[in-house]
């Protein structure tokens, strides 16, 4: 058994709980070996911005084998993590996410999905090319299964063609991430009475789509539209997709990016693995003609570039997209 090693973690943050949270027993749920599924994914983005697949095409042994070696890479001596190093943001990083004050109790390995031939070789660990080949596997099964999530939107939206937006994940230059996120246990942490360690602070994703898969460690919450927060069941054999801020947008406010977080659990190790599925730099992102029939946009005009920007120079919780809509006549 490989015991997981806790990030070096001085400082941290909790969340005092006002409200007990429950768990979300009927999370919209969406077979994709079902073409009439398209409604009930339409449904969900709609009201949640947030659902769960099954019958996704993803082989469980890339799963499970992107898993174990995911497991093993976190289990290394801190000192051999960071070696793991990339250009700024990718890479190892540990308790600091961005740039902006944001921690968590959380290591990660944030990496980019193009880098073509050189992919991962900045990777350590004692099987670093069984490492890679695990996240290749895994990285292009999911993107496909993300496009496919995607093409079903469009279905259901009715607007042609429809791979207006999967085509911008298959574009080669797909400005997409993909992310391994592990909550060591904090059982020697003692926060105020009735709180939580926060392992990733509440956001939106800035991508299009979000597509993640955790063992079976519960954490994962998601806010409904009444901003109460309501834990998700987790689910080792299905796949969560979240509706990003770009999503959002191109569909001008009527899919609804879902806010999100992760709390750390006292007990268990928790491990997810995120595709975050962009377009590319240079694409213009703005609601799409065919949904607008006449209606005026609630955005302006930006390019994916400008918006990662922002992004990356907000805090987590900021509504980043307040920047972006456009003032309504008075």
């Amino acid at each position: 058994m490989v015991v997981l090693s806790k990030p070096a973690i001085e400082q941290f943050s909790y969340i005092r709980n006002n409200k007990p949270t429950t768990l979300f027993p009927q999370i919209p749920l969406v077979d994709l070996s079902k073409p009439d599924s398209k409604h009930q994914m339409i449904k969900a983005c709609e009201e949640f911005g947030f659902f769960k697949v099954i019958n996704h095409g993803v082989p469980m042994e890339f799963i499970s084998k992107l898993e174990s070696e995911a497991t093993k890479f976190f289990s290394l001596p801190f000192c051999e993590k960071e070696k793991t190093e990339e250009t700024k943001p990718y890479g190892y990083g540990n308790k600091r996410i961005g740039p902006n004050g944001d921690v968590g109790w959380v290591e990660y390995l944030l990496l980019t999905t193009n880098q073509g031939p050189n992919l991962l070789r900045f990777l350590s660990g004692e099987n670093p090319d069984s490492f890679r080949l695990a996240l290749n596997n895994y990285m292009s099964a999911v993107k496909k299964m993300a496009c496919e999530v995607l093409e079903m939107i469009a279905d259901g939206l009715k607007i042609q063609p429809r791979n207006v937006l999967s085509k911008l994940l298959m574009d080669e230059q797909s400005d997409s991430v993909f992310r391994l996120n592990h909550y060591p246990p904090c059982s020697d942490v003692q926060p105020l009475n009735g709180s939580n360690v926060i392992g990733f602070g509440e956001h939106t994703d800035p991508q299009i789509i979000s597509v993640l898969r955790s063992n079976n460690t519960s954490g994962l919450q998601i806010s409904l539209r009444d901003g109460s927060w309501i834990s998700v069941p987790p689910d080792q054999n299905s796949f969560f997709i979240n509706v990003g801020d770009s999503l959002q947008v191109m569909t001008n406010g009527r899919f609804k990016s879902v806010k999100h977080r992760v709390l750390a659990n006292s007990v268990k190790s928790r491990l997810s693995m995120i595709y975050f599925g962009g377009p590319p730099l240079s694409e213009k992102i703005a609601p799409l003609p065919s949904l607008m029939r006449g209606e005026q946009s609630l955005y302006k005009e930006f390019t994916w570039f400008e918006y990662k920007i922002s992004a990356y120079n907000s805090r987590l919780a900021d509504n980043r997209l307040m920047h972006f809509e456009r003032i309504a006549a008075s």
